[in-house]
């Protein structure tokens, strides 16, 4: 009963130290859906105690684990690496967003567990991995299996998702962080917009805020990099990035084209200036895209 009792409070302790009783006043205040609370065994038992070999995927938030819930559903845990005011502010922030969100394009948040040393998230799991890995592993091994029917979908699909986010949810949510290993694809290519641990709310009325500037460099907004003025339009110069790279399969960095096409946005419309964007195009799209 005595180990019970401790058990008991170091779990109410690290509820409240990861923000628990915030996220619950945030949820709270937002009219977000109530999600579910995940009892730490639970997620422990669906990634055998966290295995390596549950390991789908690092990333500077975290490692995500796959896990079978007891229900046969599969999910993806994600799971913080270390635990900071910033971590914790970032899964709550990503939890509340995620909280108001329902679209078949964006990955789904089960719930949560904040019982344990670092908070856990679980998601619906998608099978199929990063656009990136699909544009990138097929135009190095030129297999050309992502047709070009895959690729105007999953770019109609990841469009209609960030309208959705800028216009049509209860309060516009900039994503802040839109890259190609940011859209998951499951069995049938069908897109997923996930992590949106940098994401921010924008409270209707305001067109713009003011933060740190946060994303990753070959997609961030040039607009947004020297004012720190973050906008929906932020997101559409990245989602622009993504749609060079589905069109020319090519890195969004890359020092090997040479100092001045080093970037992928610059060199994409440099070639379109110049009428040569068919030389740069992936040959898969210019093999079977019609000029429309």
């Amino acid at each position: 009963m005595i180990k019970q009792r401790k058990l008991i409070k170091l779990r109410e302790q690290l509820f409240e130290q990861n923000g628990g009783v915030l996220l619950e006043d945030k949820l709270r205040t937002t009219g977000s859906n109530v999600m579910k609370i995940f009892q730490v065994e639970e997620l422990e038992e669906a990634t055998n105690n966290f295995a390596e070999g549950n390991i789908i995927g690092r990333g500077g938030n975290g490692t995500v684990y796959k896990g079978t819930l007891p229900d046969t559903r599969i999910v993806a845990i994600k799971k913080s690496q270390r635990l900071d005011q910033g971590q914790r502010d970032q899964f709550i922030n990503e939890m509340v967003i995620l909280a108001q969100i329902n679209h078949p394009n964006v990955v789904q948040l089960l719930g949560c567990c904040r019982e344990t040393d670092v908070p856990l998230l679980a998601y619906e799991f998608i099978s199929n991995d990063t656009l990136h890995r699909h544009i990138h592993n097929y135009s190095a091994s030129g297999k050309g299996r992502f047709s070009w029917d895959n690729r105007l979908r999953i770019a109609h699909e990841s469009a209609g998702a960030l309208a959705y986010l800028h216009t049509d949810a209860r309060v516009s949510i900039i994503h802040r962080d839109v890259k190609s290993t940011n859209i998951l694809l499951d069995d049938n290519y069908i897109a997923k917009i996930t992590d949106f641990g940098a994401s921010r709310l924008v409270p209707l009325g305001h067109d713009q805020v003011t933060t740190l500037v946060q994303g990753t460099i070959g997609y961030l907004d040039p607009e947004y990099f020297h004012t720190g003025h973050l906008i929906d339009k932020s997101d559409v110069y990245s989602f622009g990035v993504v749609l060079a790279e589905l069109l020319t399969g090519k890195k969004t960095i890359d020092p090997g084209r040479g100092f001045d096409d080093t970037n992928l946005a610059t060199y994409f419309l440099k070639a379109k200036k110049e009428n040569r964007l068919l030389e740069i195009l992936d040959h898969q799209v210019v093999k079977e895209a019609n000029d429309d």
